[in-house]
């Protein structure tokens, strides 16, 4: 049985050590062509003619600043209403994740170095027109339940941490400045014990 198996290894060894040479030789043919693929590219660039890889933005940077002005006139546009419709930015998403149970967190983030760093960005992150800030309340009210007033979860909503965090502090500015009513919790004290018993 030794015999047979050192037989087929020797086999094996030899013929990779053969079609090693041929791939070395193909990938070296492969890179020349690309090679001088590039240096014509790159004429035609100084001669005038742009490269067609180049000629767009990059959808996924995120370094470009949008100001709150824009977010909200977008919000009241017609290529919002095209996209989203009449449903909430966040009720047509839905996560990428492994196995068939969703992970109790989300991701931290989305984007890194000033770039989407995934396949599947969160729904603020994917649109840089949705901006967050407490003067954008339209926006905000979205991740707001109807019930109770709190901000709805980032399990239910789908929004990475970090963006959830801004969220969070976006609907609390806004309520510091008046610009999103809630309802106060009413309280019933015992006065009892601020000014001792009542003697009726």
């Amino acid at each position: 049985m030794l015999p047979i198996a050192r037989g087929i290894y020797y086999g094996l060894a030899s013929i990779t050590r053969n079609s090693r040479g041929a791939l070395h030789t193909a990938s070296a043919f492969r890179c020349k062509a690309e090679t001088a693929a590039a240096t014509e590219n790159e004429a035609e660039a100084v001669d005038g003619e742009e490269d067609p890889k180049s000629s767009g933005p990059d959808p996924k940077d995120r370094t470009q600043v949008i100001p709150v002005e824009t977010s909200i006139r977008y919000l009241k546009s017609v290529a919002y209403k095209q996209t989203y419709g009449d449903d909430f930015v966040w009720s047509q998403y839905r996560r990428n994740h492994k196995g068939m149970y969703a992970p109790r967190k989300t991701r931290k983030t989305c984007i890194r170095q000033g770039k989407i760093s995934t396949g599947n960005p969160c729904p603020i992150c994917r649109d840089e027109y949705l901006v967050l800030d407490y003067r954008n309340t339209e926006l905000l009210e979205q991740f707001i339940s109807p019930h109770n007033g709190e901000v709805l979860s980032y399990s239910k909503t789908g929004l990475c941490q970090k963006s959830h965090l801004r969220l969070r502090v976006a609907v609390e500015q806004a309520r510091d400045s008046g610009l999103i009513t809630y309802d106060v919790p009413f309280r019933e004290y015992d006065y009892n014990e601020f000014y001792g018993q009542q003697k009726s």
